[in-house]
């Protein structure tokens, strides 16, 4: 509202809504976090719109009036440096029913580029509630989109999409888009999906929604360990009664190393009444990351720090939620009040508190994804997926018979748990138990037969055993499963060549250099296959650049002196 009778007329309105602080929509309480882009009126402020009202809502002078504001129109950073569109728009019925819909859409970039923030524009906005964002840089989003006889999938769960290197990425209603910072992107590969999560409430007539994303890149590496996000949850505690006024669930973790908090995620359902999140330092000190005294589920909101909150080791990070489910709760969705447990429906409940942190170094990196692994597994120690989250991070660390341990007991509370098969077969091919890890490898393709993953490893160790054949037969299809798996091309085309199908091998290598255009070894390997077809001085300049990216690539510098001698004198 612009003009003074469009506000003249709802003066009552903006009196009340601001004095109930229900407008503008701001959650957060104030001294409980420092962030940027607060939407909050002072108390003077309120009071001053409440004394005009009261004395007749009379018209200042013209000549007093500000500037009209300017609003941008279009994308707020400036134009992209990519868009994407959701290809066929959504029909959202007419109705009263919430909807929450996935919509996976292919992000068309040739080679890896680093992205510094994206900005949605949501199509039509009244109906679009708020908004997700994650990457899959699998096709299981896709297969699940296929499934579903409208444009994306149903429901809040987002599937095998994950939010990429620590970034968090949402959009709600009067937030301002993340500019970004220079050097912390994360990585984006080709055939990469976007999975946008769409909280959609349908009108009274039907709508159309048509949102587009735009990415902007970083022109730089990022510099230092990744981002990562800390999560404490109580979901394990929610199981809240009927009738029950002040339900309270609470989570505690010990940082094992220094981290910045750049920003907090606090997220709950309906039920929801009060949030707080606190960090208390070695020295007993306590620092308040978030409050919130009155959650509305409808006005969540990503909060970043105006300045980063620096937290020393040995810092506990606890949340503190409680839940109001009973009839005097005007926001809770069953009348009468119903038994409500943790899920992902809207009508359950979550207990989440999320952190972007940056650490020090890559080990503190290693040590805080280990240190959480462990924590979630002593809060759900009958949690297969836990085990499996640490399996994988003790792997990734290095601690290759933990993470085995980690496996096999992930396998004993979930006997059909095809990832856990998958990557505990890849540990046993690696240290020389190929038939254990086929039997692995047959379990996964039980219980998952689309796995690409599955399908390249199971390839992986026939091609060992001398079947080339058949692992050709599995590289194929792990490409038809996931087209852009660089390492499937790439022992596609040595399985080719191993057949003397040298033409085929030249064209996987090929394939492989345009998905990873930064690897030595995919230069070299193609660089090797040009050589066996005669093509010398083709494959000296893939030995060249293999060395360019990788000086002490020994592999690619013997087979370019090689091709060097052969061609004599005239190689340059």
């Amino acid at each position: 509202m612009l003009g003074y009778e469009e506000v003249r007329q709802r003066a009552s309105r903006i009196v009340d809504v601001t004095r109930r602080r229900y407008m503008p929509p701001w959650l957060p309480s104030p001294g409980y976090g420092d962030f940027t882009g607060q939407r909050r009126l002072t108390d003077a402020q309120i009071a001053t719109l409440r004394q005009w009202q009261q004395q007749g809502a009379q018209e200042g002078q013209a000549a007093d009036l500000p500037p009209v504001p300017h609003f941008t129109e279009g994308w707020q950073l400036g134009e992209p440096d990519l868009v994407i569109t959701l290809p066929t728009p959504y029909s959202v019925p007419a109705g009263t029913t919430d909807i929450w819909r996935n919509f996976v859409m292919p992000i068309p970039v040739p080679t890896s580029r680093y992205v510094k923030t994206v900005e949605l524009r949501p199509g039509t906005a009244k109906v679009v509630h708020h908004a997700l964002m994650a990457v899959d840089p699998t096709k299981a989003s896709r297969r699940r989109d296929e499934r579903d006889a409208e444009p994306g999938f149903e429901g809040m769960d987002m599937g095998d999409s994950q939010a990429p290197d620590g970034h968090i990425l949402g959009w709600t209603p009067g937030m301002l888009p993340v500019p970004g910072d220079e050097g912390r992107g994360w990585l984006l590969k080709p055939g990469t999906d976007l999975v946008l999560q769409l909280h959609l409430m349908p009108s009274r007539q039907p709508q159309t929604v048509q949102p587009s994303v735009g990415f902007y890149f970083d022109s730089k590496s990022p510099a230092g360990p990744p981002m990562i996000l800390i999560r404490l949850d109580a979901d394990q505690a929610l199981d809240i009664p009927a009738g029950e006024k002040d339900f309270v669930v609470t989570d505690a973790f010990k940082l094992p190393v220094d981290v910045d908090v750049l920003a907090v995620y606090p997220h709950a359902h309906f039920l929801a009444r009060k949030m707080e999140g606190l960090a208390k330092l070695p020295d007993g000190t306590e620092r308040p990351l978030i409050r919130i005294d009155d959650w509305d589920f409808k006005w969540q909101d990503v909060y970043r720090y105006a300045k980063p909150v620096s937290l020393t080791k040995g810092t506990t990070i606890s949340m503190r939620y409680s839940y109001d489910n009973s009839a005097g709760n005007l926001r809770n969705p069953a009348h009468p009040p119903r038994r409500v447990t943790a899920g992902l429906r809207s009508s359950d409940e979550m207990a989440h508190l999320q952190l972007q942190v940056a650490a020090r170094t890559d080990q503190d990196v290693a040590l805080l994804k280990e240190a959480l692994s462990r924590h979630q597994i002593e809060k759900n120690p009958g949690d297969a997926w836990a085990h499996y989250d640490l399996a994988n991070v003790l792997r990734d660390n290095g601690d290759i018979d933990g993470a085995i341990a980690r496996y096999r007991e992930a396998l004993r509370l979930a006997p059909d748990h095809g990832a856990a098969h998958n990557n505990l077969g890849v540990l046993l091919a690696d240290h020389g138990q190929l038939e254990q890890a086929i039997d692995q490898y047959l379990l996964a393709l039980r219980v998952e037969p689309d796995s690409a993953d599955a399908n390249f490893n199971l390839g992986n160790a026939l091609s060992a055993r001398g079947r080339t054949s058949d692992a050709i037969d599995l590289y194929q299809k792990a490409l038809r499963l996931e087209p852009n798996m660089t390492e499937a091309h790439v022992n596609l085309g040595r399985a080719f060549a191993v057949q003397g199908k040298l033409d085929e091998a030249v064209a996987q290598f090929r394939e492989a250099v345009r998905l990873d255009a930064g690897s030595a070894e995919a230069h070299n390997n193609l660089g090797a296959a040009l050589g066996s077809l005669g093509r010398l001085d083709d494959a000296i300049g893939e030995f060249r650049r293999a060395l360019q990216i990788e000086p002490n690539n020994a592999r690619a510098r013997d087979n370019l002196r090689v091709a060097l001698e052969k061609v004599g004198p005239r190689a340059k």
